[in-house]
Formats: structure tokens, C-alpha cells, sequence
């Protein structure tokens, strides 16, 4: 009669990697209130390629320009931020205004970059969209916020960002 107790360990490692496997991503951010709160899932396609580190990134449906905004945070490209932006585009940080694109650099560059940035809703408007996001500035923590993109001709023209 064979033996069956090489197929019982075998039965407990599965186990285990599948419970590890189902309660890994669970570890949701934190809202103000102390509560969490699920972030929407990112796309996933067999083609997808993206990184772990980009995997915040919601794709469906936000504005190409509002996109390029994300994309220039999650890969921590300055540059790319920028040129999201018309030369003569408006910023609004909290009540804080930036005006160009020298002004918009030196305030990405001091509070964006480095930062992880989550789309959690996108409300698209007739002019751009409204991103809900929660946004890390040292990675870790963070808020949430309402980002108004305006767009013109494919490049954000005003930026309102105001705590959610």
C-alpha cells in the first residue's frame, strides 16, 4: 500500500500559499478618519506590463493629459509632469497659486515627485475630468483630494487641487 504522508505536506504548503495569496493586497490605505478605504483595481490584461511600483495607476477612462499627470508622478518624471502642462497653464494647490511652466517644476520638484499618487474615482467633465485621489507625498500616509484637470488641446491648461 503506498504511503500518503508525502501528499499531506504538500496539501499544508498549498494551503498556506494559497491563504497568503488571498490575503495579500490587503493592506488598503488609510482615509483621515482612521478607516480604510479600496482603492479601484487596476486594469489587467494579459499584456499588461507595468511594474509593481505603477500598479496605481487607473488607465479606464481618465483624460490622456490627467493621464500623463499620474503616469510623470508614479514614475517620478519631472520633466513629464511638466509637459503635461501648457507653458502658460495654472496651478492651484490648496489656495496656493503657480502660474507656467518654472513655477509649476519648482513645486512639483519640492512636493510632488517622490510621491505616490492612487486614482480612486474619475469623474470625467466636458473640459477634462475630476480625479479623487489619495495622494502619499512621502509615499507612505498621505490624504485624499479632488484634482480638477482642465484641458485644452490635449495639455492641462488649470489645475485645482483641494483636499477631498
Amino acid at each position: 500500500m503506498p504511503s500518503t504522508r508525502p501528499l499531506i505536506p504538500a496539501l499544508a504548503l498549498s494551503a498556506a500559499l494559497l491563504i497568503a495569496g488571498c490575503s495579500e493586497g490587503s493592506d488598503q490605505p488609510e482615509s483621515p478618519s482612521g478607516s480604510t478605504r479600496q482603492a479601484a483595481a487596476p486594469d489587467k490584461d494579459a499584456s499588461d506590463t507595468k511594474d509593481t511600483k505603477n500598479e496605481d495607476r487607473k488607465d479606464d477612462g481618465v483624460d490622456p493629459a490627467a493621464q500623463a499627470y499620474v503616469d510623470a508622478v508614479a514614475d517620478e518624471d519631472l520633466d513629464g509632469l511638466v509637459n503635461a502642462f501648457h507653458s502658460d497653464a495654472q496651478l492651484t494647490d490648496v489656495g496656493r497659486k503657480f502660474n507656467g511652466h518654472d513655477e509649476i517644476r519648482d513645486w512639483a520638484d519640492d512636493e510632488v515627485i517622490g510621491g505616490k499618487l492612487t486614482v480612486l474615482k474619475n469623474t470625467p467633465q466636458s473640459n477634462g475630468t475630476t480625479l479623487l485621489v489619495r495622494f502619499a507625498p512621502g509615499g507612505t500616509g498621505g490624504f485624499e483630494a479632488n484634482y480638477e484637470f482642465q484641458v485644452r488641446d490635449g495639455r492641462i491648461a488649470k489645475l485645482n487641487l483641494q483636499y477631498a
